[in-house]
């Protein structure tokens, strides 16, 4: 990424909002982004799972787009699936502008979409070899990712436990009126 990318006033220390916890574990978001990224037929998708091995985040899910448009459209789908999923936005985002590397920080998941020449060139892979590593076969998904299946057992998101709370209060609404018509 150039230094450029990392200074510019968009993406500025002063805007940048205060670290804040995630709600979601960060093996399910790192799962929908791998979705996301597959639905928008990135190319080479990993995932790096780093928590034996750093502390500045549990997974990494690392992609290629092989344009700027497809680029800003993989970036554009994880977070808006992770959005609707998880009700999550990403605590930083990098290079939107330039498209080369682009970072979505979901503060225990980082999101890398690379250009071929930058992805080549920077080989983070190569720098987390000691980390845990899935690729996610042509045409896969996150189910084809074990070391996130271990995990996604069975994990609740806001957008699961808002549909179970209210399929709650509809059965019992149901049996309340159930109650009330038999007692008439």
């Amino acid at each position: 990424m150039a230094a450029s990318d990392l200074s510019s006033p968009a993406t500025s220390s002063a805007n940048t909002p205060s670290r804040r916890p995630p709600r979601n574990p960060g093996h399910l978001i790192a799962a929908h982004a791998v979705d996301a990224m597959a639905e928008k037929k990135a190319t080479d998708i990993v995932v790096l799972d780093l928590r034996s091995v750093a502390a500045m985040a549990d997974f990494f899910v690392i992609g290629t787009g092989g344009s700027d448009v497809q680029i800003r459209a993989i970036a554009n789908g994880v977070m808006q699936r992770v959005k609707e999923e998880c009700e999550e936005r990403p605590w930083q985002r990098e290079g939107m502008e330039a498209l080369e590397w682009v970072v979505l920080d979901y503060v225990d998941v980082v999101i890398h979409i690379f250009n071929k020449e930058k992805r080549e060139h920077y080989n983070i892979e190569r720098l987390w070899g000691d980390a845990d590593r899935s690729e996610v076969p042509e045409e896969g998904d996150a189910s084809d990712v074990a070391l996130l299946q271990s995990l996604l057992k069975p994990s609740r998101t806001p957008k699961t436990e808002r549909a179970d709370s209210e399929s709650k209060s509809n059965l019992d609404a149901d049996v309340n009126t159930s109650t009330e018509t038999n007692e008439a």
